[in-house]
């Protein structure tokens, strides 16, 4: 057994040596060192680049914790849940949704940004301190938009910090979880009232099949039909979507 191991890798060392010397192209080769710099502007590219994979890593919570995307997703997996359909639509629907709708309600604020703070700094005509403080304004103003008084003032108190003198004085340290929580709380509030006609339609369909003497007959079976016509009847996507995009303040 042990002879056969070792005919085995001598056989696929000289075929791979083989193949080796058969390449006539030229392989590229990477090479990765570390210079000393004999610019500033060599070092400022270098920070801009860690600065840049930094943002890149947290994106996804960028994405998620500081724009209207909680609220999507969880208002419409409430809706999915009332109406009875488990897997219909897919997360991937689902979550696609809510994120071309929070890209449709955050174009104003990222516009803003855009021309305030990163189209000055790429022109070098700002620093990278100036243009950092120029885009938390317009993110500041639509966070504070949609937050409560009172999920802001917990915050405040829990840094134990000194109380701000007035909204724009929030750190968005302080800021940011607290618009987490207002976005969980109306996305709860709702789902709740999403959920009031879907279980009207259960109530009612599970009477008349106790009245029927249908114990047997899983009552979700009959009522899943009359809430996806219900719901196609008043055209809730168009409904439900529109309120959602009123609902936030820009």
């Amino acid at each position: 057994m042990k002879i056969k191991v070792v005919c085995l890798v001598a056989f696929v060392l000289i075929i791979a040596g083989g193949l080796a010397h058969a390449v006539t192209f030229p392989i590229p080769s990477l090479q990765l060192n570390v210079k000393t710099a004999n610019t500033p502007e060599e070092v400022a590219v270098v920070l801009e680049i860690i600065a840049l994979l930094t943002v890149l890593a947290l994106a996804p919570a960028i994405l998620i914790l500081m724009t209207p995307f909680t609220r999507l997703i969880v208002v419409f997996h409430f809706l999915r849940q009332a109406m009875g359909t488990q897997s219909s639509p897919p997360n991937q629907v689902i979550v696609g949704l809510a994120l071309f709708m929070t890209f449709f309600i955050i174009k104003p604020v990222a516009q803003d940004v855009y021309q305030q703070s990163l189209n000055p700094y790429l022109d070098h005509q700002i620093p990278f301190e100036k243009a950092f403080e120029l885009a938390q304004s317009p993110i500041r103003k639509f966070l504070l938009l949609n937050t409560r008084e009172s999920d802001l003032a917990l915050f405040v108190k829990g840094a134990d910090m000194k109380k701000p003198e007035t909204r724009d004085d929030v750190s968005l340290l302080v800021l940011i979880p607290a618009y987490v929580i207002s976005e969980l709380k109306t996305a709860f509030i709702i789902g709740f009232v999403l959920y009031i006609p879907f279980l009207v339609i259960d109530m009612v369909v599970a009477s008349v099949l106790l009245a029927m003497g249908m114990m047997m007959l899983p009552p979700v079976m009959i009522s899943l039909p009359f809430k996806l016509m219900l719901f196609v009847l008043v055209d809730g996507w168009h409904l439900i979507s529109g309120s959602l995009l009123k609902s936030f303040g820009v």
